[in-house]
């Protein structure tokens, strides 16, 4: 069964969201990697006012390449996650809800997810074309001097993704590996 998403994420809508669903998500969404990462953070450190406000918003690790003529961007799969790993939690405290990439999160992430109420998504590696179709808008919404690294905002229909980590400390990852094991013996 698919579920279809509205974004931006509420605690409502995350408790519904269990490892291993297949999501279609609708809505807007934030792109940053671990440069955008690292200068969000470095903000809040501050006391400084983020570029857009991260309470219940979803972001996406992902370099964009560039749009050909005619499209809104050009391929768009996700990045290895685990680069913005020691930022998240950060960013999770300030209400983020929604991550999404592909590999492994870090303890203290999953934790941190538990914690904050927070879901963890992942993207197809590898089908960044196909996952561009359901990009319908991108707009750069901060530090544009990063070039393909810069904080988007983009609205998206019928985006999909998995989830991978849910608010439960459920992780579609280490249950795999398990059901392989008891698969195999």
């Amino acid at each position: 069964m698919i579920k279809n998403v509205s974004l931006p994420l509420t605690d409502e809508i995350i408790k519904d969201l269990h490892a291993g669903d297949n999501v279609l998500l609708t809505g807007v969404l934030y792109v940053g990697r671990d440069a955008a990462h690292k200068r969000l953070v470095e903000a809040l450190d501050k006391g400084q006012a983020l570029p857009f406000d991260v309470k219940g918003q979803t972001i996406y690790y992902m370099g964009p390449s560039p749009a050909k003529p005619g499209q809104v961007i050009g391929a768009a799969g996700p990045t290895t996650s685990g680069r913005m790993d020691s930022y998240a939690p950060r960013l999770m405290q300030e209400g983020l809800k929604g991550m999404i990439g592909k590999g492994n999160r870090a303890k203290p992430v999953k934790e941190a997810m538990v914690k904050y109420k927070a879901v963890y998504f992942a993207a197809i590696g590898g089908a960044g074309a196909l996952i561009a179709k359901s990009i319908k808008k991108s707009e750069i919404v901060a530090y544009e001097e990063l070039g393909a690294e810069a904080v988007r905002r983009l609205e998206v229909d019928n985006f999909p993704v998995t989830v991978i980590n849910d608010i439960y400390g459920k992780d579609l990852y280490e249950e795999g590996k398990c059901k392989y094991r008891v698969a195999v013996k």
